[in-house]
């Protein structure tokens, strides 16, 4: 148990408060922890999620960061416009290290910055074209991927309220890539995952579509290590807003975890009976 976070999760009318990650955390693996933030834009984890990639990395998980979107459309000034993609991702390198991740757990996957709805699903596509994956493009192709390299046993996705399309997008497509992933279908991506992990939702700019139901409190290193962490994007002059929103909120941060309602046709009997 990693020294000085608190959790707090609401269970119908009554609220767990601990220290033991295994009391909040639902199928708890122990060594077997793996996490996969999965950002549409590089900073959207940093911003919405940045205490609990510390936290997961604090209770020995096994940390990723998937990054959806290249950064194209994120330049501020003129001249940024032809080297903005390279510029933010090195802020990006330097913003995740400041949270303690390694280079090697984060994933830049490419897709065009605000034209995510061309790659929704997958496609067969020219080999070469730099969303390419075994021959074929689309989320749906990159997020099974790499749900099979990591095999997660938590993925953080985006809350789907979010106004930005990019971050609806991501959720709806890697939530159907959960189940493609755990499936036999298109084998060249790698061998299926044996369960789909549990997922959660963090908050960015735009509310939960439901209250969540798991609060973090953490350590006040943890917070300024995020807050460093979002300054990382300089390039993004209105960074320092953000900063001050995040300095005001204080250490905590809140995740929902996502219920999955398949359907079932016998809940619905009793109303005609």
């Amino acid at each position: 148990m990693a020294q000085g976070i608190v959790y707090k999760r609401r269970v119908g009318d009554r609220k767990i408060v601990s220290s033991d990650v295994r009391e909040i955390f639902d199928d708890w693996q122990d060594q077997q922890e793996r996490w996969m933030f999965v950002s549409p834009h590089d900073d959207d984890v940093v911003i919405g999620a940045g205490l609990t990639v510390q936290t997961g990395l604090a209770e020995g998980a096994e940390v990723h960061v998937v990054i959806t979107t290249d950064g194209r459309m994120g330049y501020c000034r003129l001249p940024q416009r032809r080297t903005i993609i390279r510029i933010r991702a090195d802020e990006a390198q330097e913003a995740y290290r400041t949270l303690g991740l390694p280079p090697e757990r984060i994933r830049a996957l490419g897709f065009p910055d605000c034209n995510l709805n061309a790659y929704r699903g997958r496609h067969f596509t020219t080999i070469g074209d730099p969303t390419e994956i075994e021959g074929a493009s689309g989320l749906q192709n990159a997020f099974p991927y790499v749900l099979r390299q990591v095999r997660p046993t938590r993925v953080f996705l985006p809350t789907p309220t979010d106004l930005h399309p990019d971050h609806k997008i991501v959720y709806e497509e890697m939530l159907i890539s959960l189940f493609h992933a755990q499936g036999s279908i298109w084998p060249e991506l790698g061998p299926p995952i044996q369960k789909v992990p549990v997922v959660y939702e963090y908050a960015t700019y735009c509310d939960f579509p439901e209250p969540p139901q798991i609060q973090l409190v953490v350590p006040g290193e943890f917070h300024e290590r995020k807050l460093n962490a979002i300054r990382c994007f300089a390039s993004q002059e209105q960074i320092e807003v953000l900063v001050e929103v995040q300095r005001r909120t204080g250490p905590i941060e809140y995740l929902r975890q996502v219920a999955f309602n398949f359907y079932s046709p016998e809940k619905y009997s009793h109303l005609f009976e």
